[in-house]
């Protein structure tokens, strides 16, 4: 219990609670985007200075390689699993949001490290930065696939009862909750094919995308300054770290209370993969973080970026690439169930579980 009485925790239950009981609190958009300008930032600035002053030993190179191994196993294993349950598009899509990342619970759980004074590795944001893409990636070219056997189809003119393509019906669940059968969008209609994109694009996207640009910009920058930049950055992004960070909480706890309606009408079999899920994915971390003999902070925050899921990052880009895929599927789950979740009971267990096994 002592574990969640941590200031940012306790301000995003408040954002929750606020929510619920529908106040009218609320944070100006510019103030959200700013915060998450800063948070990236100083969190780039950290990673920068602490790879400045270690340097790229085997320690290091073993956890980013971890970090960029998760990011490849995780979407094909849910893939895999979502595809059972829902369309080829939509499993795509939720593959990837849980196989991507959340760089607000990792800076959650890097502040929650610091207040157990648990020691991790600065160049952890190296590795969250590495884990963003790659799931994007599969997910666009497992859509890209889907449509490229569904032109052939229609160019040989085989209908779906044809005895030359029969696919049992996949049930794909509509944004009111009920199922529907096919490929079928929001509210039942067909889905709108989506643009072939190639590799070098999402590519190109990916890392020219805002949040990615200023995270890595931000970490170029700490190692060229080191100990020097350090010092003269301390008060910007050391000192006022935690309420920056409380600030943005309190705003994502009013964002996942309004989320909440939308968790109501998905599928219990969702539900369950958005609770089990996350946990499964950190416990694959656990085993290959103890086999690597991977340091316990960053054993904890590879536990903490396996098991979250994106809610920023992937639906900006599948929205625009998958656009068959049902977005009420993926933002709501990442949003109303993984990342309160994560923040409220993730981040103190994994980091319970890691000093067990590692004797800490």
């Amino acid at each position: 219990m002592q574990s969640l009485l941590d200031p940012a925790i306790l301000f995003f239950a408040l954002g929750v609670f606020a929510g619920l009981v529908r106040s009218n609190l609320e944070m100006p958009a510019a103030i959200s985007k700013f915060l998450s300008i800063y948070l990236l930032m100083a969190l780039g600035l950290k990673g920068g200075f602490a790879l400045a002053a270690s340097g790229l030993t085997p320690s290091v190179a073993s956890s980013l390689g971890l970090a960029v191994l998760l990011a490849v196993v995780v979407p094909l294993v849910g893939y895999a699993l979502l595809r059972r349950v829902l369309s080829g598009f939509n499993a795509a899509a939720v593959a990837a949001t849980y196989g991507s990342v959340s760089a607000v619970t990792f800076v959650t759980a890097t502040q929650y490290l610091e207040s157990q004074h648990i020691a991790y590795g600065g160049y952890m944001a190296a590795a969250m930065a590495l884990m963003e893409s790659p799931a994007i990636i599969l997910a666009v070219m497992l859509a890209n696939a889907m449509r490229q056997r569904q032109s052939v189809a229609q160019s040989l003119a085989i209908t779906p009862t044809s005895p030359l393509l029969r696919v049992p019906p996949v049930v794909a669940m509509a944004s009111a909750g009920g199922p529907t059968l096919g490929g079928a969008s929001a509210g039942g209609a067909p889905g709108k094919p989506g643009p072939h994109l190639s590799v070098g694009k999402i590519l190109h996207e990916s890392f020219t995308d805002g949040t990615q640009l200023l995270l890595l910009g931000a970490m170029v920058i700490g190692m060229v300054t080191g100990d020097a930049g350090k010092a003269a950055m301390q008060p910007f992004s050391g000192d006022l770290f935690k309420g920056m960070l409380c600030l943005f909480l309190l705003d994502m706890g009013l964002s996942t209370a309004r989320n909440l309606p939308a968790v109501r009408k998905q599928s219990p079999w969702l539900l369950a993969y958005a609770v089990l899920g996350p946990l499964t994915h950190a416990s694959l971390a656990l085993a290959l973080a103890w086999l690597l003999q991977v340091p316990t902070g960053d054993a904890v925050l590879l536990m903490v970026l396996a098991a979250s899921a994106s809610y920023i990052a992937v639906p900006a880009v599948v929205r625009y690439a998958i656009p068959e895929a049902d977005p009420s599927l993926y933002v709501s789950l990442s949003l109303g169930v993984t990342f309160p979740l994560n923040i409220l009971v993730g981040i103190p267990l994994y980091t319970q579980i890691v000093q067990r096994v590692w004797g800490g």
